[in-house]
């Protein structure tokens, strides 16, 4: 699939071929295997908060343990731990996929793609604005970060009727989603927990996040937009432009349906399923099991009123989810990293000794090292409430021991997990809407590298600026 990409001999001599994605991540298994036997074991000790009855880490209670290295067969083993404790997000994979596959063999996708094609004819440069700052509420809501992946494939197929590739279609979605995210006004996951464990007022400083959220929004959308025009003035420009060569068939404008009122049935489905979802989630707390229900039930009445017999909705559902194979267990195999890692005892090591490091630098530039550290930190715990769960017991301490506020350390606790989620190969939501996709991880990374940048650069600089003005809760 990714031949086409190998430069000839002739032209380039001896050049560098990026692994595989699967090789990289194996490769990071061994590193952390290896590291076990270098890094000495380290934990902290875990009590349980009696009010929130969350696990959080005791600041003070770090020492070393005996070192657990993780052997030969265990380096191995680590990718079937990887997949048994990412089992939910593989499972969601597979199920979501089903679905939509149930739903596509409806017609309706295409037939709704037409109309939104028909509306943005000749005016493109409206269609990623409007579908970034639609999924960044989503992301400084509720969080949306997995949730993006379903969505991916609209987006997709939108983008490349318009002269767009792949890549187009997946940033309009999921980095719309990640700057939200980043942003994190409302988002109970991340801002939400850190504010409970810093004991500050629960989504404080929301005018501060108002503030950087416009620049990193409109960051995002200038960026993703001048890619996207690019690409159509030169489709050879794209990064995936092998790839989009083998799907320039895919979508046919001239034989889309138009909608028909069985179509309009499957989208009042597919309306009432998210809507479901974002209450599910807001109001009822909703885990990844539960929203993966609501879409395999969306996925059968769509069926049902789509018209489709239950034989063919059966080989659609095997067909959608056959689709996400390749991402499901990249999904697995990234998780051995940790399962590694946990193994040998080694995270709570790291952990400790980036924060020691902060410690010692001058106020104005401890919390931007506070935020290198989360961001290095989030290779290791992807997960928001749960870094926040870890990492901030230990950095409200250091951050009362230099002289910056809690609100401060927030800050650069939010941005250091937001941002590099769009680029590490341990988010579960990286991963999987890049396997909806079909997009390679590394020509990703080429794309999305300077983004990061520069929403690290913009987090930075208003880093600086609140201890500046002493950012406190308003």
């Amino acid at each position: 699939m990714q031949s086409g990409t190998q430069p000839e001999k002739k032209e380039s001599g001896i050049r560098f071929k990026v692994p595989h994605t699967y090789v990289i991540i194996f490769l990071c298994i061994i590193v952390a295997a290896i590291a076990s036997y270098v890094v000495p074991a380290g934990v902290f000790d875990r009590v349980k908060d009696p009010q929130t009855g969350r696990t959080l880490v005791d600041a003070a209670s770090f020492h070393y343990v005996e070192q657990t290295p993780v052997k030969f067969l265990d380096i191995f083993m680590a990718v079937p731990k990887g997949m048994k404790a990412a089992a939910s997000i593989i499972s969601f994979l597979f199920i979501v996929g089903g679905a939509f596959g149930i739903i596509q063999s409806t017609g309706t996708l295409q037939a709704a793609i037409s109309r939104s094609v028909l509306y943005f004819r000749g005016r493109e440069k409206f269609l990623i604005p409007a579908s970034m700052l639609l999924f960044s509420v989503g992301g400084f809501t509720f969080g949306m970060a997995e949730e993006t992946i379903v969505f991916v494939p609209i987006g997709i197929a939108i983008a490349r009727s318009l002269g767009f590739d792949a890549i187009t279609g997946t940033a309009m979605i999921s980095t719309g989603a990640a700057a939200g995210f980043s942003a994190g006004m409302l988002n109970p996951f991340t801002v939400g927990v850190a504010h409970s464990i810093a004991e500050l007022p629960l989504f404080s400083g929301i005018g501060f996040r108002f503030v950087v959220y416009f620049f990193i929004l409109g960051t995002a959308i200038w960026y993703t937009s001048r890619y996207a025009f690019r690409v159509k003035a030169n489709p050879a420009a794209s990064f995936i432009h092998d790839l989009e060569i083998q799907n320039k068939s895919e979508l046919d404008l001239s034989n889309l349906p138009r909608l028909q009122p069985r179509h309009m049935g499957v989208l009042l489905v597919i309306l009432a399923g998210f809507a479901t979802i974002v209450y599910g989630v807001i109001k009822l707390k909703w885990g990844i099991d539960s929203i993966a229900g609501v879409f395999l039930m969306m996925g059968v009445f769509a069926g049902l009123i789509g018209r489709v017999n239950v034989n063919a909705m059966a080989d659609a559902f095997v067909q959608g989810a056959k689709t996400l194979a390749f991402g499901a267990l990249v999904v697995g195999f990234a998780r051995g990293i940790l399962v590694t890692l946990e193994q040998g005892q080694i995270i709570d090591t790291i952990v400790h000794a980036l924060a020691s490091l902060v410690s010692g630098l001058p106020t104005i530039l401890a919390p931007v090292a506070m935020f290198v550290v989360q961001s290095i930190i989030n290779f290791f715990i992807p997960s928001g409430s749960g870094q926040a769960a870890t990492t901030m017991p230990i950095m409200i301490p250091v951050a009362d021991l230099i002289g910056i506020t809690r609100q401060t350390a927030v800050l650069a606790f939010q941005y250091g997990d937001a941002f590099s989620n769009s680029i590490i190969p341990t988010s579960a939501a990286l991963m999987g809407y890049l396997a909806v996709a079909g997009i390679p991880y590394e020509r990703w990374v080429r794309f999305i590298a300077p983004l990061i940048g520069y929403w690290s650069i913009i987090g930075g600089v208003f880093i600086v600026i609140s201890v500046l003005i002493n950012l406190g809760p308003f």
